[in-house]
């Protein structure tokens, strides 16, 4: 059964996508440059291919390389699309720092142009299935299945957002820290030191979350688009997401009303939207249930102020008042 509410939901969607994929094409003119295999002063070239991954490198590179990021701030990382330059650039850098299932253009390419150098994070970490629960369309999958002529053909059967998880990352800065010893043995304990620190900051991180989510009333977590299945795994929380893994992919009706009734069920009290996505799906939604809207950042981009853990704790606090947690 379908509220006047969900309906008007559904209306949104196609103005929504065309302002989505009009922003999101003039974004990408341009870009950062492709990063080189012996920089300047002769540090290590590192290519990374989103913010998460370019913050940890800066990190973990430290003085000893020169990190060269692939996406552009405001851009969403999943349609980035290369430029010729930027290509170019991987055949000549030491190390890609990417997730596979993320970004289809650099998966691409660093398989044509750079397989001996890419260090996918996600073989570091133990993954959660793609096709979890939450934010699953049953009907949207099965619309799906009469267009595969449009399907990604680096889709992966995986969640690849693992960075939304502090103690993964972590991990993911520890066999970071190995690759580039390997690539640079003259700068191997640096390295090293270096993802030993960063890593000890992200698991003290991962324990402000334990602590700061381990007191709520309430767990269920309503989402512009299921980025957040890590975080929810770590931290007991049940993510409900409005569209799938892939914020592109547009919810259908029959999703818009069962998350309308679930949020109900669960007396949510936010919906949350992100900083790259258009909000008005969340909005619309938020109305018909009577509740609020606040930003739960996925930090697929670089913030606007602070870095990768100020966001993460700025997350913190939005979802410790939307949880209402003592």
């Amino acid at each position: 059964m379908r509220t006047a509410g969900v309906f008007a939901v559904s209306a949104v969607l196609t103005a929504t996508a065309a302002c989505g994929a009009d922003s999101a094409g003039s974004a990408q003119t341009g870009g950062p440059s492709g990063g080189s295999g012996s920089s300047a002063a002769g540090k290590t070239g590192v290519t990374a291919a989103m913010y998460p991954l370019q913050w940890l490198a800066e990190r973990v590179g430290g003085p000893d390389a020169t990190v060269t990021g692939l996406t552009e701030p405001g851009v969403e990382p999943h349609d980035l699309e290369l430029t010729p330059v930027q290509v170019a650039g991987l055949e000549k850098t030491g190390l890609v720092v990417y997730i596979k299932g993320v970004q289809p253009a650099v998966d691409e390419a660093v398989e044509q142009h750079a397989a001996d150098r890419g260090f996918d994070a996600v073989t570091a970490v133990t993954t959660l299935p793609a096709t979890a629960e939450e934010g699953h369309d049953e009907h949207g999958a099965e619309e799906a299945a009469h267009e595969g002529e449009e399907a990604h053909e680096h889709e992966v059967d995986y969640d690849p957002h693992i960075w939304l998880d502090p103690a993964r990352f972590a991990t993911v800065a520890t066999k970071l820290g190995e690759r580039l010893a390997a690539a640079d043995p003259a700068h191997a304990q640096g390295y090293k030191d270096r993802a030993a620190k960063t890593a000890a900051e992200l698991n003290a991180l991962d324990g402000e979350l334990a602590k700061g989510l381990g007191t709520c009333s309430a767990d269920a977590i309503v989402t512009s688009h299921a980025a957040f299945g890590y975080l929810a795994d770590r931290y007991k929380l049940h993510q409900i997401g409005i569209s799938g893994i892939d914020p592109d992919a547009e919810p259908s009706p029959a999703r818009l009303a069962e998350v309308a009734k679930v949020a109900k069920q669960e007396k949510v009290t936010t919906i949350f939207t992100e900083t790259l996505v258009s909000p008005k799906v969340a909005e619309v939604l938020a109305q018909e249930i009577g509740a609020k809207t606040a930003v739960l950042d996925p930090v697929e981009s670089q913030p606007a102020n602070g870095d990768y853990l100020s966001a993460m704790r700025q997350n913190l606090t939005v979802l410790r008042a939307a949880l209402s947690c003592s």
